[in-house]
Parts: structure tokens; sequence; C-alpha cells
């Protein structure tokens, strides 16, 4: 196999696409192994780093899409200002290396506990440069949210994973640190309990910031609510939420636990994991299904986005079982499809290398939208072919 490239520049990047005599995998910082990957040579966008423009008045950075999570995240808090959408790191429970980097951020649209109140990653894109799979250079958006012209680029690039183009470039919009922010956490007995409690939280007028479910060492269901700004208006916000939440059951005001729910390292030993997008009030037509399944087991589950985001796993007892654990994956994307939803197959030792879809199956209209597209921009097929399948 030939040697890995790691262009130093976007003309550096146009050649190495142009040049392809076959497919590419396209590779970031190498965090989010999902999917079948291609036998394809590597192109790499590690050396496309750096930030080129940082203009905190005007919450305005652009970066080369190498740049590291951390280093963009350390330049922001300098000024006390952040990343919003709070991208997750996905090494811990897919137990991988390498560095997260804003191009993978961006690409696979990497979006934390808060895009319930602020929106996901492509929501504070405000432009993107990238080069499909002619080689050609592209740059759409700019730097501020009016620019729109044309074809909305940066929406479509976000969530792509490089079966597009390379980004070699993007523009972000961040936002001011907040000046507190604290957490309720509601000790319910059931899952509808659960999810009616974030409903009715984020129902209030109280601009819930994050709305998620959390185990406790005694194996205890619990729900967690968000909220940040001012201290006074922290503590008149709790007081309330306390009041109406109460009925789901005791409330206790905890310290921070937002990474842990963001970034689930405690699933790092689960050898399965889903990742489940659904309307709030389907994912527990979601979970009925799963326990049908797994009644001889059990299995994982925590709820985000107040429950239009689940995380779903086996643990390596459970996966050893290939019909079943098929059998469950296919169950899984069907009833989510029937919802209007998507599963996602995270990460699987037995499932990996199956021919099975790890992303959601499209449907008809949106699979030939989407082959359209894919050969609009890569007409020879070469960017991350087996991506998205």
């Amino acid at each position: 196999m030939s040697a890995p490239l790691f262009p130093q520049d976007e003309a550096e990047l146009s050649a190495a696409i142009i040049d392809a005599a076959g497919p590419l995998q396209i590779l970031g910082g190498g965090t989010r192994t999902i999917g079948r990957i291609s036998e394809g040579q590597k192109l790499s966008t590690a050396q496309l780093k750096g930030i080129v423009l940082y203009e905190p008045g005007a919450l305005t950075l652009v970066a080369k899409t190498g740049t590291s999570i951390a280093d963009i995240v350390t330049a922001l808090a300098a000024e006390n200002q952040k990343l919003a959408f709070e991208p997750m790191d996905h090494r811990i429970m897919l137990g991988t290396e390498g560095t997260p980097t804003l191009g993978g951020v961006m690409a696979a649209n990497v979006s934390g506990p808060r895009r319930i109140q602020v929106g996901a990653a492509r929501d504070f894109a405000l432009g993107v440069s990238f080069v499909d799979g002619s080689g050609r250079f592209l740059k759409n958006g700019g730097r501020v949210m009016k620019n729109v012209t044309g074809y909305d680029l940066v929406k479509l690039m976000a969530g792509s994973w490089g079966t597009l183009g390379v980004l070699s470039e993007v523009a972000l919009k961040v936002l001011p640190v907040s000046e507190t922010q604290a957490t309720l956490k509601i000790h319910v007995s059931y899952w509808d309990n659960a999810v009616a409690c974030m409903s009715a939280a984020l129902g209030t007028p109280f601009d819930v910031s994050g709305a998620a479910t959390v185990r406790d060492a005694a194996g205890g269901l619990g729900v967690i609510i968000r909220v940040e700004g001012f201290e006074a208006s922290i503590r008149y916000r709790m007081t309330e939420l306390r009041a109406r939440l109460a009925k789901f059951g005791e409330t206790e005001e905890i310290s921070d636990p937002w990474a842990e729910v963001k970034d689930l390292p405690a699933w790092a030993p689960l050898d399965t994991v889903w990742k489940v997008s659904v309307r709030p009030t389907d994912a527990l037509n979601v979970i009925a299904m799963m326990k049908e399944l797994q009644k001889d087991y059990g299995f994982s589950c925590q709820l985000d986005w107040g429950g239009g985001l689940m995380w779903l796993g086996l643990d390596a007892k459970q996966a050893r079982d290939l019909p079943a654990c098929i059998q469950v994956h296919t169950a899984l994307q069907g009833a989510v499809a029937q919802l209007g939803g998507h599963a996602t197959l995270m990460k699987s030792d037995i499932l990996s290398e199956q021919d099975i879809p790890h992303f959601q199956p499209l449907s008809r209209p949106v699979e030939m939208i989407t082959q359209t597209l894919r050969g609009k921009f890569d007409p020879r097929g070469i960017l991350n072919p087996g991506r998205m399948n």
C-alpha cells in the first residue's frame, strides 16, 4: 500500500487528489473510525493546521482543518470564549488514538449536549474551503452570518464525512463563556418519567442548555438539567426548575457532570455501541424494542438532547453472538427508519467487518439526491468510498 499523503497546503492537497490512481481514505486526527473503510491510500489533513484569523470582538475564528480542537479551545479560553456546540471527543468510547481536529469535527458534524439550545456544529460554520474529488479548490460562505450567496456548501459539507470533498479551512462563529452554570439532578424511576421530565424542563422559559440521563453507582436512573448565565439568573431558574420538576422525583444540585455525558468514558468497556437520533417522544419506542430483543441480557442506554439523541450499547458477552447481534442491528435500523430517525453503528468488534450498513440506509429519494451530489463533487468516486454505508 502506498505511503500516506500529508499535503502542506491547498495546492498540494489538490495535486494529491488529481494524481490519485484509486480510492483515498480521508483522515483528520484519526479519532473517528466509523463505518467500513476503503483499502485506498490514506490522505491526512494533519499538516493543514493553524489559526488563520481570530477576531474576539467579532466572535469569529478561521482555522485550517488540521488544527487540533485543543488548540482552538485554548485560544478561545484566553479571550473567555468557547465553541458553543461543545464537540464530543470520541477517543475513550471508541478506543481510538490521534488528536481531534477541526476538520474531523465539521466533516462529522460532531455536536454535544448544548445542541438543544444553540444548534449543531454546522450552525456555527460561517464558511468553508475544500478540494473536491476532481481536485478543484472551492470556497463558500464568509466570516459573517449574513454572508450567504449561491448554494449553501457550508451546510452540505458538515456531516458529509469526507465523501464530497476534503476540507482545508473553516470559519466559525464562537460565543462568550457563561459567567456560571448549574446542574439539577432529578432521581426518576422509569424511562417514561425521564423523557417526560426532560420535556417538561425544555418546555419552561428557563433557557435549558442540557437535558440528559445518567446512571448512578447503584444503577439508579437520573435526569440532569443544565442552565447557564449570570449568577442571579441561575439561582432564580434553579429554584423554579426544582419546584416544577419535583413531581418526577427527588431533586438535588450536583457538580458539573457534562464531560462524562458528552464523551461517554464509562462506555469504553462496551463492545457494541449505536448512536440513534429520533424524536424525543419516540425514544421510549426504541427502548421498548431493545428490551424485547435483549430480554435475556439487558442493554445500556443514555439519552441526551432531551431524548432526541440515544446511545445504546451491548457488552462483550451479548455481542459475541453474531447472528443475534446482526438481528439487533437490523431491527434497530428498521424501527428507527419507521420513526423518521437514524441509527449509526459507532463501534463493534464483531459487526465492524460484516456486510451491513453502519450508517442508516437512506430512503430512495434521499439516496438519489446523495448519489447525484457525489457524482457532481466526486465523479471518480475516490473520496472515502464505503463511508456512510
